[in-house]
């Protein structure tokens, strides 16, 4: 069996200049290829130097300091979720999308736009803020968090234009429960998810899903998971439509740049739970 290869005092020095070169751009996302050239190295010799050095990759290492950034941002201007932070919130790693499927409307149901169906909504606190939950007998089929700037959040005739609405808090407590159990990272019952959008749009929602918590991604690279690598405008189109907030993990998502971008649902909303992840994921 063959010796692992030694680290040198040349290696050493490379990674240190990578780790100030990613910790310095962390707004731009430096890829791979930027890393290597900063270096002078191949990017597969960069990659695997990285590693074997760091005991994690480049890409790993940028995902973690994108994070460590969005958490530095709230503690200096967000002492409510700074005290949250420092009270327990941490654990084993967020189980978040743990038994989540999402089933879409047939094309049939998606055109009679909830015609014979029946909808269930109420409205609850979670630990962000109060949320619209609806279901129906095949899931959940839109979450809203709610605030005075968005009154029309409560109604959701207008997705639904021909389905029935019960206002039926007791049907939709359980559904709010497991929100706020998962957004502090305590996740206990399977969810069933159940969309009305066009294909693209599905695609798009069940990319989202594929994100672990703790983790960031880009417009570009969800458009890249779907097989549309140019489509990266129609993708932020279908991730702003998102009608399941949270569980559908859209907040996920930055600008190319690392900036925080938009958020359907409040800027500082998404700043919340990207830090709440963050500190209760280990990196």
């Amino acid at each position: 069996m063959s010796a692992t290869r030694p680290v040198t005092g040349s290696d050493y020095s490379r990674v240190e200049k990578a780790i100030r070169f990613l910790d310095a751009n962390t707004r731009d996302q430096p890829s791979l290829a930027a890393v290597a050239r900063h270096l002078g190295l191949s990017e597969s010799r960069c990659h695997h130097l990285f590693h074997r050095w760091a005991g994690i990759t480049p890409k790993d290492f940028l995902q973690a300091a994108t994070l460590e950034h969005a958490k530095s941002l709230l503690r200096q201007s967000r002492p409510v979720l700074q005290a949250a932070l420092e009270s327990g919130l941490s654990g084993p790693g967020r189980l978040h999308d743990l038994f989540l499927s999402l089933e879409s409307m047939t094309p049939g149901e998606y055109r009679r736009a909830g015609e014979g169906l029946t909808i269930r909504w109420g409205i609850h606190a979670t630990p962000v803020g109060e949320a619209l939950v609806a279901l129906t007998h095949r899931g959940v089929c839109a979450i809203r968090f709610l605030s005075p700037l968005q009154p029309s959040a409560i109604d959701l005739q207008p997705s639904f234009p021909h389905s029935r609405l019960v206002r039926d808090q007791s049907s939709t407590l359980p559904i709010a429960t497991e929100i706020s159990h998962r957004i502090l990272n305590r996740p206990h019952a399977p969810l069933s998810l159940l969309c009305r959008g066009t294909p693209f749009q599905i695609k798009v929602w069940q990319a989202l899903l594929a994100i672990p918590s703790g983790s960031v991604t880009t417009y570009g690279e969800v458009a890249s998971r779907i097989g549309h690598p140019a489509a990266h405008r129609a993708a932020a189109s279908a991730i702003g439509a998102n009608p399941i907030a949270y569980l559908i993990p859209c907040h996920r998502v930055l600008r190319n740049t690392g900036a925080m971008g938009g958020y359907r649902w409040g800027e500082e909303r998404k700043r919340t739970l990207l830090a709440l992840e963050s500190a209760t994921t280990p990196l």
